[in-house]
């Protein structure tokens, strides 16, 4: 019998898309963002990615077979979604794990952790040996066991992530490069992935 990927009382005490945006927006306004690490830095990038989800959750379109796919689930599912709201690439996919899930008509529910607080899950989802978010983790909704797991963001924008990461480019240049991926991809490589992971659900 496969384990609960989490406990039920830990489910309920997640972040609801809502909660999880009012959170970045209440730290935003005292200059901090979430998790332990705090600097300007990180408030600045926390400040982008408002705006990033906000027109992305203002623009989004889904195609018309992940919407189909997701209104004709047979069974209820979870997504567990591990994230922080200074990084870059969260603001980038949130939105759309979101738009997904607001169409499924009830076949999906959406529960947001703060990684830094969650390490002993997060620790059982590395990508390489890193940290890296957002990750997905698909339960069953009865039984809380993982179903499917994808992140932390679209295969070429990972093979993109990669290249640039060994050619030792200063972050901004790297951040600036890998945004502009995603603003000309509008979000349409991480719904194909999400498709593909829906089909294989049903």
């Amino acid at each position: 019998m496969a384990t609960p990927v989490l406990t039920p009382e830990r489910l309920a005490a997640s972040y609801s898309y809502t909660t999880y945006r009012q959170l970045i927006d209440e730290l935003q306004a005292e200059g901090k963002t979430t998790g332990p690490q705090q600097s300007e830095l990180l408030t600045n990038y926390t400040r982008l990615n408002v705006q990033r989800m906000g027109r992305i959750d203002k623009t989004i379109q889904l195609l018309p077979e992940l919407r189909a796919a997701v209104a004709a689930l047979s069974r209820r599912y979870v997504w567990l979604v591990i994230t922080e709201g200074w990084c870059g690439d969260a603001a980038q996919i949130v939105p759309a794990l979101e738009a997904v899930a607001q169409a499924s008509g009830g076949n999906i529910s959406t529960h947001y952790l703060l990684r830094d607080e969650n390490l002993d899950l997060m620790d059982q989802y590395l990508t390489n040996g890193g940290r890296s978010i957002p990750k997905l983790v698909v339960l069953d909704a009865d039984t809380l066991t993982e179903v499917a797991n994808w992140g932390p963001r679209p295969e070429a924008a990972q093979h993109m992530f990669l290249d640039l990461k060994s050619q030792n480019l200063p972050f901004e240049e790297f951040s600036t490069q890998l945004h502009a991926w995603y603003a000309k991809d509008k979000t349409q490589s991480t719904q194909r992935e999400l498709l593909a992971l829906v089909q294989q659900l049903a």
